[in-house]
C-alpha cells in the first residue's frame, strides 16, 4: 500500500493524458462501511479484466467491486459498472474522477463491506468518487508526452564534452537524454519536444562552431516520469 502523499495534480498544459507508474491502495471508511480504492496502471482492457479478478478473488466476501477503466493513448476506451449498487451511484462517479483528472491506461476497483447503514444515493457517489481521487492523490503520476528522436554522431575525443552539453539542455528543455551507442563514432541520441527541434540545431551549432548537426528521426508518445 502507497502510503505517502505524493500530490497527483491535474495535468497542466498537456495534450495527452497521463497515467500512474504503479499501483496504489487506499481505503476509506463512511459510517462503518468500508471502501477499498485499487488503482493499477494498465495497458489494455485485457489487462484490466485481469486486475478485476484478482481483486475479486483476494476479497471475495465482499458485497461489491465497483470498477472504472480508462485504456488508451487519447482515453478513447473508457468502461464502468456498478456491481450491485444503485445505478449510477459507483462506477459512473469513478469513472467521472479518472475523466476530471486526465489520466488513461488506469483501471479503478473500489470494494465495498457494507457496514449496516445506509448511505443513500448521494453518500454512495460522494464514498466512491472520494475513494478513487484520494487514490489518485498517492500515486506517483507519469505524464506522456510526444518527442522527436534525434541523433548526435560525435567524434569519439568530444563525446565525453557533448554529452555534458545535451544532458544539460536536455533538463532545461524538456527533453530526455536517450543512450548512447559507440561504434565508428559515438552516436548520442535525445528525445526532443517538436518545438525545440530548432533551439536545439542552434545550441549544438554553437557548442561545435557549427561543426556538428543534429539528425531528427521519428516522433512518438514518451512516458516522462514526475
Amino acid at each position: 500500500m502507497v502510503s505517502a502523499r505524493r500530490g497527483y495534480a491535474r495535468p497542466v498544459d498537456r495534450d495527452l493524458p497521463s497515467t500512474i507508474a504503479e499501483p496504489v491502495d487506499h481505503e476509506l471508511v463512511i459510517k462503518k462501511s468500508r471502501f477499498l480504492a485499487h488503482l493499477h496502471p494498465v495497458r489494455s482492457v485485457e489487462e484490466a479484466d485481469a486486475v478485476v479478478a484478482q481483486v475479486r478473488k483476494e476479497f471475495w466476501d465482499a458485497r461489491h467491486h465497483c470498477v472504472a477503466l480508462v485504456v488508451g493513448t487519447h482515453a478513447d476506451r473508457q468502461r464502468s459498472t456498478d456491481d450491485g449498487e444503485p445505478s449510477g451511484t459507483a462506477g459512473v462517479p469513478m469513472l467521472e474522477v479518472l475523466r476530471h483528472r486526465e489520466v488513461t491506461d488506469v483501471v479503478a476497483v473500489v470494494t465495498r463491506y457494507f457496514g449496516g447503514v445506509l448511505l443513500g444515493a448521494g453518500g454512495l457517489v460522494r464514498a466512491y468518487s472520494s475513494a478513487v481521487s484520494e487514490a489518485l492523490d498517492l500515486a506517483t503520476p507519469v505524464h506522456r508526452r510526444v518527442l522527436t528522436e534525434v541523433r548526435l554522431d560525435v567524434p569519439h575525443a568530444d563525446a565525453g564534452r557533448l554529452d555534458n552539453v545535451l544532458r544539460d539542455w536536455a533538463a532545461s528543455h524538456g527533453a530526455v537524454l536517450g543512450t548512447t551507442e559507440y561504434a565508428e563514432v559515438a552516436r548520442l541520441r535525445l528525445l526532443v519536444p517538436p518545438d525545440q527541434l530548432t533551439a536545439l540545431s542552434d545550441d549544438v551549432a554553437a557548442a561545435t562552431a557549427g561543426a556538428l548537426t543534429p539528425v531528427p528521426g521519428e516522433s512518438r508518445v514518451v512516458d516522462v516520469p514526475s
